[in-house]
């Protein structure tokens, strides 16, 4: 079953349970989906999500805010299907063009991807995330201006360390692991306590086979957040690629006997 089946969709049927907590409003479901997003826990962010559409349907950031967490899990088709749900209501959100700009360009439709991220820009061109999404469509088109985008998103954002994360994210995703590397290490020196920034450093370091410093970078994601499973995870992917290449040698060795 399609997960967009299973989305919320802020059903007027849908009754409030009396039984929850009078705290636990649109607001408090809001501030948790932010969280989660900035911990890289893109599944409970969507959920919460979720519950602030029950609260509130017409709230538009939670819309795109789900649109842009089903990007982040590599499912592209839900985005764009429910991008284009939300924007029945808010055909002119800026951030919401945008992110359906960039499901569609992960999807290999570059050209209408390029027609969204133009009509965003027009729209409200000034928010650090319509700039981040258009460099994301200028890679996927494979052009050198998506490098300006990036440099203005970031400019944009005032030095947060979440659009460095995500601008990393976006190069990692496109293969271009070195600029993803870097985005990484200046999210860091932006704030070293983020045990997400060391699991991304680490992944980019893993990417460009440098194993030692991967490890030391995932344990200390660990080290930041002992529930890393994703840190477990690579370190345990580092284990095995290192296993492989000392067979790898060996055969080597053997075959020039």
């Amino acid at each position: 079953m399609s997960r967009f089946n299973n989305l919320e969709l802020g059903d007027q049927h849908q009754a409030q349970s009396s039984s929850r907590p009078p705290l636990k409003d649109e607001q408090h479901f809001l501030d948790d989906s932010r969280s989660a997003f900035a911990r890289g826990q893109f599944e409970q962010a969507l959920r919460s999500y979720a519950k602030v559409l029950e609260f509130n349907p017409q709230n538009a950031m939670a819309w795109t805010g789900q649109v842009r967490m089903l990007i982040e899990l590599r499912e592209f088709r839900e985005a764009k299907l429910w991008a284009d749900k939300a924007l029945e209501s808010f055909p002119e959100d800026a951030e919401l063009l945008a992110a359906k700009a960039v499901a569609l360009a992960r999807t290999g439709d570059v050209k209408a991807a390029l027609a969204f991220s133009d009509a965003a820009i027009a729209v409200h061109g000034d928010t650090p995330y319509v700039w981040l999404a258009r460099g994301d469509v200028l890679l996927a088109r494979k052009e050198k201006r998506a490098a300006f985008c990036f440099e203005k998103a970031l400019t944009l954002a005032r030095s947060d360390w979440l659009f460095h994360w995500l601008a990393s994210r976006v190069h990692y995703f496109y293969n271009q692991f070195s600029r993803a590397l870097k985005l990484a290490q200046q999210a860091l020196a932006l704030d070293a306590g983020q045990a997400v920034l060391w699991l991304q450093f680490g992944r980019c370091q893993l990417a460009l086979g440098l194993l030692d410093a991967a490890s030391n970078s995932f344990d200390q994601a660990r080290e930041l957040n002992l529930h890393c499973v994703r840190a477990e995870d690579e370190v345990s992917q580092i284990a095995a690629d290192s296993l492989w290449s000392r067979l790898c040698g060996r055969w080597r060795q053997w075959f020039q006997r």
